[in-house]
């Protein structure tokens, strides 16, 4: 009878154990493959995030070079319009994030700044020159260094930075749901966020 009864237990202990090793198994392919799937999900979204915006300009350029104890002078100036795109953008693949699997975190360590460039479309109007003063390649420098710093000054002013961190916003909503849904946690700067916390996100 205690033969059994060991016999028994022996085997009842044996289905425990094995059924503790499967799920822990399982337990564990669950959370290889939610960290697999967060892994991805991150490179998907490691892409340009772009605003756009397009700006036009009206510029005079004039300049005069005097001669002959400044008895005579050499002038030229141009009509200067200018149609430029300018974007703002996060470069994603800059996001640093690590993934802690023992606690289900996903924690962001680094933000990328906005990135700005400027493409500048110059046509001349109205070019005159005297044959002592003419355009060379160094107007032509001065006059896009001139035309690009205007430009970058109105875009800092301008609506675009604001409208590409709602974008980069956006973004990152995507990974918080995705940790969301997988029963993960998102985290930034030391603190959980969530979902209404991103819209007050201090970049």
């Amino acid at each position: 009878m205690r033969k059994f009864i060991f016999g028994a237990l022996s085997v009842f202990l044996l289905v425990l154990a094995v059924r503790y090793c499967e799920r822990r198994g399982s337990d564990r392919q669950n959370l290889e493959e939610s960290s697999a799937l967060i892994q991805e999900q991150l490179r998907n979204v490691g892409k340009l995030v772009v605003t756009e915006g397009t700006f036009s300009q009206v510029f005079t350029y004039k300049d005069s070079k005097r001669f002959y104890l400044d008895v005579f002078s050499a002038r030229k100036k141009a009509l200067i319009v200018v149609n430029t795109k300018a974007t703002v953008a996060y470069d994603l693949s800059k996001l640093k994030v690590e993934i802690d699997e023992a606690n289900k975190k996903v924690i962001i360590t680094h933000i990328p700044k906005e990135e700005i460039s400027i493409y500048p479309d110059i046509q001349y109007y109205d070019v005159t020159q005297d044959y002592l003063n003419q355009f060379e390649a160094d107007d032509y420098n001065l006059i896009k260094k001139r035309v690009t710093a205007s430009i970058r000054e109105k875009v800092e002013n301008s609506g675009l930075k604001s409208n590409a961190q709602n974008r980069l916003i956006s973004e990152l909503q995507k990974i918080y749901i995705l940790t969301s849904t997988l029963g993960w946690t998102l985290e930034y700067k030391g603190e959980e966020i969530h979902s209404e916390e991103l819209k007050e996100l201090k970049l």
